[in-house]
Parts: C-alpha cells; sequence; structure tokens
C-alpha cells in the first residue's frame, strides 16, 4: 500500500463517504491524522446516534408521565446522549473489524477506513476499547438494575455484524439492540421493567425493522454480488408492504405504551405526528433512488423526536395545569 502522503491515499482519506453529512466538520475541520477514526465512529452521521437514543428519550417520557414527575429527567436525557455516541462509535467499530472484507466489496462502503487501509485492524480494536470505556462510565451513572440491563445488551451488539451471513433479517437483530434504551429509559426512573418498556422496546424495534429496511434499498445490487443478506433482499418486490407493516406495528406498540400510561393530549399529539411522517415514508418507498431511500432513512430522526418531544411536552403540561 502507497504511504500516508501519496496521491492514492490521501483522495481515500480526505473523501466523503457516500451516506456522510456534505461538508461535515470532520472532513474539513478535524486533523487529517484522527479523521479515520471519527469515520470509523461514524461522527459525520449523526443519523445513527439518533436512532440510538431516540428510543431511551421514548421511555424517559413515558416514565415521567407514568410517575408523575413536572419532566424527563433532564441528566438521564444527557448521559442517555452521550452514552448514545459512545456507544453508536464503538459498534460501528465493531462492525467495521468484523465487516471490512465484506465491505471492500460494496461501492458505499469500500472508501471506510478499514477496508480502504487508512486505519489497521489494532488500531481500529484499540479505538473500539476506548469509546466501550467511556460507554461504561456512563452506565455507570445509573442504578444498579440499569446497568446490569446495560451489560446485557453487550451479547446482542456482539453478535449482530454476523447476522447478515446467517439469516436474511440481520434488521431484526439490530432492532433488538438499537431500541435497547426503550428498556433502559424506563428502568433508569423505576429500577425495573413494567409493561410500557415493553411496548415501547417492541415498538421501536418494529421502527428500526423498518427505517434499516429502507437505508439497505442503496445496496441492493452490491448485496446480491457480496452475498449480503438483508431484509430489503428478502422482501424484494413487496418491500414497500413490509415496511408498511413495521411501520404499523412500530405506531400500535408506541400507542399501547401510550395508554398504559394514561398519555394526555400532548402525548396523543406527538403519536399522531410521528404516525403520520412514517405513513409519508411509506408512501415514497416505490421507485425510489438510493439518494431518495438515504434521505428516507435520516427522516426518520424528525419522526422520532416528534414522539419525543409529545411525551415530554405531556409530563410537563401535567405539571402547569397542577401548578
Amino acid at each position: 500500500m502507497s504511504g500516508p502522503n501519496s496521491a492514492q491515499a490521501t483522495p481515500g482519506r480526505d473523501a466523503p463517504l457516500p451516506d456522510a453529512i456534505t461538508g461535515h466538520w470532520v472532513d474539513r475541520r478535524a486533523p487529517r491524522a484522527i479523521r479515520p477514526f471519527l469515520k470509523l465512529a461514524r461522527i459525520e452521521r449523526p443519523i445513527g446516534w439518533w436512532l440510538l437514543l431516540l428510543p431511551c428519550w421514548w421511555a424517559a417520557g413515558l416514565a415521567a408521565i407514568a410517575a408523575g414527575q413536572p419532566y424527563p429527567d433532564p441528566w438521564h436525557c444527557l448521559i442517555f446522549l452521550v452514552g448514545a455516541v459512545l456507544m453508536r462509535g464503538a459498534g460501528c467499530t465493531f462492525n467495521d473489524i468484523v465487516d471490512r472484507k465484506l465491505d471492500a466489496e460494496v461501492a458505499r462502503t469500500r472508501g471506510r477506513p478499514l477496508p480502504s487501509g487508512q486505519v489497521t485492524a489494532k488500531a481500529a480494536a484499540l479505538f473500539m476499547v476506548a469509546q466501550a470505556l467511556g460507554g461504561l462510565v456512563v452506565l455507570m451513572q445509573f442504578n444498579r438494575f440499569t446497568i446490569l440491563l446495560g451489560i446485557a445488551s453487550l451479547a446482542i451488539v456482539a453478535v449482530y455484524p454476523f447476522m447478515k451471513r446467517v439469516t436474511d433479517m440481520p434488521q431484526f437483530v439490530l432492532g433488538l439492540a438499537f431500541s435497547w434504551g426503550g428498556l433502559m429509559g424506563w428502568s433508569a426512573v423505576f429500577g425495573r421493567l413494567d409493561p410500557p418498556a415493553f411496548l415501547i422496546y417492541a415498538a421501536a424495534i418494529a421502527w428500526t425493522v423498518g427505517y434499516d429496511t429502507i437505508y439497505a434499498m442503496q445496496d441492493l445490487e452490491d448485496d446480491v454480488i457480496a452475498g449480503i443478506r438483508s431484509s430489503a433482499r428478502y422482501f424484494g418486490g413487496h418491500t414497500r408492504e413490509a415496511v408498511a407493516l413495521c411501520f404499523a406495528l412500530a405506531a400500535g406498540l408506541s400507542g399501547a405504551a401510550i395508554w398504559q400510561v394514561g398519555g394526555g393530549l400532548a402525548a396523543w399529539l406527538g403519536f399522531a405526528a410521528f404516525a403520520l411522517h412514517l405513513a409519508r415514508q411509506v408512501t415514497r418507498i416505490n421507485g425510489a433512488s438510493a439518494a431518495q431511500a438515504l434521505s428516507l432513512f435520516r427522516s426518520n430522526r424528525d419522526a422520532g423526536l416528534m414522539l419525543a418531544a409529545g411525551l415530554a411536552l405531556d409530563a410537563m403540561s401535567r405539571n402547569w395545569l397542577l401548578g
């Protein structure tokens, strides 16, 4: 491989990856020596940590309503944010270590730091450990039950990168991992799990399978060549109907969670906005280009924030009315 100052190496290090935000500070301002590591952690693709964070905030909002709190615990919401960034980065680094050979066969991913040779597997592993240790420090801020619950999620994270080799639905396993915050946001308040936590966890799993199927639509041709399995390949011509079913389940289960905690008007308005956003995505799936699929996938941040905002405002409005 050419040296770091060669004409071949420099464009690979500096060029933004296909699904990264154009003009992100990582590509423009970050020191070149650390750019590959920031890209391993997907810092220039914040949608991932948003999607990991939002089930935490949903559950925090539900717990606030159920506990009669005036608002979701701000400290919990903040450390969930920090933890989501760190653990999403650690998970993606682990995924890239495992998938570095497969990534080299897919046009969208062959420019990533590992398959392009910008970072060695050993350096990536050390970086992953550093992020995981940071995540552990964050996890230790919660109660004992939530700490143990967070540690338990690592088993799912560890097996996920291998699922695309053995199952047509790796998105379901991703959902199990990415939705874990739906359990932790509740347990952080109550120190236990109750039906609303399981309902919002299940809702987040269905949501994840839906939006990640849309995301996988970008790689259909390359996935066939590389032998990578995905829900988008599995559903084929019925992708729109499958995503519609996933999103309907996400809406139904999250609605059941709101009903369980006795959610009020603001919670239901947030739910309605969330459900309508998901329905709008479904209408745009058929015939979507890779760029349009990426845009639809990214729009799930806004959908999730609508639900989180409705739940938070519901808790706050109760306090205003009682006050």
